[in-house]
């Protein structure tokens, strides 16, 4: 991996000691500079859970991506960098309170000392610090007050405000263990990200939005959303909120059939 270049994406040098204030500091600008977005569902691009590809996705062409692919890659940066870290499964609950499938999600623990970390770049709206898996107490973030609970088989319960996000397993699992439902959550006409497009990122002041032609600003806890009105201020809005040029738009869903081929995107 070329560490230089991924740090560069991040606008951080490396840091001095693999320790909390370098891990907090790192998932923070992980957030802000490389946006959760599912484009690549829509735009007919395969979802490839390489290190090499997802590095050239992510920092060559400056795109974002959902949990596999930024958990994914940031694990190998971790390490590269001298963390204990490892790639674990979650199912998430739905609205309900159901836990979801196993390997519906996949998740960071890093061991610092005698401690282990929930550290998330790839859920969506999430905590922007690590979360200490030993901590008895809700832990406050700028995403809201986060409880770490035991649950069945030894695995963790992660709540947010109250309600219950997803179960965490303890056990270690490598990459390729999340193809098969990458494929599924990519492809399948039940998934979530083939029946919305989304691509979000935390700012200093809130959290930035678009999805299809609404943008949505948060700023200081206030709502603003703006319906874009024409292809031109979609694809400039990728562009001042996310750093990406694109060539064509993302299918919205329900309007094409999916698997629309050529090339996307350019690196702005």
């Amino acid at each position: 991996m070329d560490v230089d270049a991924y740090l560069a994406r991040l606008d951080l040098p490396v840091p001095p000691a693999a320790d909390l204030a370098a891990l907090r500091q790192l998932q923070e600008r992980h957030l802000m500079h490389v946006p959760f977005e599912n484009l690549s569902v829509h735009l007919g691009e395969p979802v490839e859970l390489t290190e090499e590809a997802l590095f050239d996705k992510l920092v060559r062409r400056r795109r974002g991506g959902f949990c596999y692919e930024l958990n994914g890659l940031f694990v190998a940066l971790l390490r590269e960098l001298g963390f204990a870290a490892t790639l674990h499964a979650a199912r998430v609950f739905n609205d309900a309170g159901v836990p979801g499938p196993p390997l519906d999600h996949a998740a960071i623990l890093v061991q610092l000392d005698d401690e282990q970390y929930l550290v998330d770049v790839g859920f969506g709206k999430f905590s922007r610090q690590p979360l200490a898996l030993s901590a008895v107490e809700p832990q406050s973030d700028p995403e809201g007050d986060y409880l770490i609970l035991d649950a069945p088989y030894g695995d963790v319960d992660v709540l947010r405000d109250g309600k219950p996000e997803y179960r965490l397993e303890r056990r270690p699992r490598q990459l390729s263990d999340f193809g098969p439902m990458a494929w599924w959550q990519s492809t399948s006409p039940q998934s979530h990200f083939t029946q919305t497009l989304t691509c979000s990122r935390p700012t200093a002041q809130g959290r930035v939005t678009l999805s299809g032609d609404r943008l949505i600003e948060t700023v200081d806890g206030v709502r603003h959303e703006v319906l874009l009105p024409n292809d031109e201020a979609v694809r400039l809005a990728y562009h001042v909120y996310f750093g990406l040029r694109l060539r064509r738009l993302p299918v919205r869903p329900g309007e094409h059939p999916l698997g629309a081929s050529g090339d996307a995107l350019t690196t702005s």
